[in-house]
């Protein structure tokens, strides 16, 4: 399903449905189309909001986790989005911990999924190569426990972003941004509610970083999903989303008990 990309001054964005707002912040190569199945199956609960970040619209001095955060907030604000469910994968979970700990009052919860703020292998070794299709392929393979969830098309625009020497720049400011801004010092001061769902075979935040998570923040339950990479919610989508779901009624109802 095709949903429509909204514009109000220099924000992007798609929203649909209504009830409390869930906010959803991808990844350094992720885009509208890693939610899909998420914004399908709770627009019928919730008020989906899916901000497009900025990652390649910024001046290279704000192309940073803070710059997003910034942005972000912004677009909350202008918004006035409040009892917001946050959720970030990777990049986009690291934006929503340093949004959570600079501006808590309008978040209700937390969900991070293969995020980044305590440590990711990033790209491996090296950054992406200009113009080799197989390299990229491999590398976006890697994303995921399953190689065929790498779709040619997903393949194809992260070709096209390591073929455009700017947005590489920028990828590579976004990366080292990053791996300086640690936030294992300060993760002790989210009080909200915060759900960490994890894939078993995530080698880009591997499994031992979602148990730091887990020990670092306060309130954060943890759950595990086998045979399943760095994107649950694109790999896993229904356990993914059974998950969440439990997590998200839980709240609403405190005393209920969800099977």
């Amino acid at each position: 399903m095709n949903y429509e990309v909204k514009q109000i001054d220099k924000f992007k964005f798609i929203e649909e449905g209504e009830g409390e707002p869930l906010v959803l912040l991808h990844g350094l190569f992720g885009a509208l189309s890693n939610f899909k199945d998420l914004i399908e199956f709770f627009r019928h609960k919730y008020k989906v909001i899916v901000p497009l970040l900025p990652l390649f619209d910024l001046d290279l001095f704000h192309t940073s986790v803070g710059g997003l955060e910034k942005h972000v907030q912004k677009f909350i604000e202008l918004r006035d989005y409040k009892d917001i469910h946050l959720m970030g994968n990777s990049l986009g979970g690291h934006v929503s911990l340093v949004h959570v700990l600079k501006h808590p009052e309008r978040i209700k919860s937390l969900i991070l999924t293969g995020s980044s703020g305590l440590f990711e292998n990033g790209m491996g070794d090296s950054y992406p190569k200009r113009g080799d299709y197989e390299y990229i392929r491999r590398k976006t393979e890697l994303t995921f426990y399953n190689p065929a969830t790498a779709t040619k098309e997903l393949v194809d625009e992260v070709y096209d972003i390591c073929n455009n020497r700017i947005k590489v720049i920028k990828i590579i400011a976004l990366a080292k941004s990053a791996i300086r801004n640690n936030l294992g010092e300060e993760l002790n001061q989210i009080k909200v509610p915060t759900l960490l769902i994890w894939g078993n075979n995530d080698t880009i935040t591997p499994p031992f970083v979602a148990k730091e998570f887990n020990t670092l923040i306060p309130h954060s339950e943890l759950f595990f999903i086998d045979n399943c990479g760095h994107a649950p919610m694109m790999e896993v989508p229904d356990e993914f989303n059974k998950i969440l779901e439990q997590f998200l009624t839980k709240l609403k109802h405190p005393a209920a008990t969800v099977v």
